[in-house]
């Protein structure tokens, strides 16, 4: 497998149908949303719909979600023990930080693509690693409305004469909306990391599936959909253009005052050509 030798630019357009695409914990688990009333989609809430796609492509993950934990450990410091010599060098202070990152980046995909910071308490050795990949957080394409809807449990948690009040509840969910994320591989973090042409290719496979086997009560089966994902792969390790350059190459604009499907004739999409760099562009699946 060869080390990735050319600098990549990608952009998702995805789509919310009566789901909440991410909840902001700190109110009340409602869609993240910013002042001016666009709608968020987190880049750690996208990050982990990719390590759960690799993960179901049969990748080796570092942080997996406790839900779908397949090696039986229950930390990532257990996880990170699982290695002997890793577990070796987290006790020796003057162990090479260098070896340890390396080792990682070898056994888990999501460290050599995203990076991790190895800190655990006990541990006598900190190492800090930084990936090629870079995510941005998604943006809609125009303000969301959000529904706010009022809901009941038939039992109670807890035996009570009276009807406890964790009986009563509220769900919030975006009726329509179309997000983008962009994002980027750097050739140079690549090679500390040993990241590969190969891994690009699975990162891609990854954002096209995003949403396979990501449904839940907040996000029911088919209401998160991938569009289209954007690809660009440049010429040389530093690129022909500045990734700012190549994401603002893509505008998406709506066409009418309350879109309720992703179409064209709904929804403006324009890619300006740059001279040198051309782009491949992928259907959701």
């Amino acid at each position: 497998m060869s080390i990735l030798d050319r600098k990549i630019d990608f952009a998702v357009v995805l789509s919310v149908t009566k789901a909440n695409p991410n909840g902001d914990p700190l109110n009340g688990n409602r869609p993240r949303q910013n002042y001016d009333g666009y709608g968020e989609i987190s880049d750690v809430a996208i990050k982990r719909k990719i390590r759960n796609r690799l993960q179901d492509m049969g990748e080796s993950i570092f942080v997996q979600s406790d839900d779908r934990a397949t090696d039986g450990y229950k930390s990532l410091k257990e996880r990170a023990e699982s290695d002997e010599r890793l577990a070796k060098m987290l006790k020796d202070k003057k162990a090479s930080r260098e070896d340890f990152a390396k080792i990682a980046c070898e056994k888990w995909m999501d460290v050599r693509s995203f990076g991790q910071v190895f800190a655990f308490k006990g541990s006598d050795l900190s190492v800090g690693v930084r990936g090629p990949v870079s995510i941005q957080t998604a943006t809609s394409v125009d303000p969301i409305d959000i529904t706010s809807l009022q809901i009941t449990k038939s039992v109670s948690s807890v035996t009570s004469d009276t009807r406890s009040s964790d009986t009563m509840g509220m769900k919030y969910r975006v009726d329509f909306g179309v997000y983008v994320f962009k994002g980027s591989i750097n050739t140079q973090l690549a090679e500390k990391t040993g990241f590969t042409n190969e891994d690009a290719e699975k990162i891609k496979e990854a954002l096209i599936t995003l949403f396979e086997n990501d449904s839940s009560s907040a996000r029911p089966e088919g209401s998160m959909e991938v569009h289209k994902v954007y690809w660009w792969e440049h010429s040389s390790k530093l690129g022909q253009y500045s990734s700012a350059k190549v994401h603002r190459s893509l505008k998406i604009n709506s066409k009418t005052d309350s879109p309720s499907e992703f179409n064209e004739d709904n929804y403006n999409i324009e890619l300006e050509e740059l001279d040198g760099l051309t782009v491949k562009v992928y259907e959701g699946q």
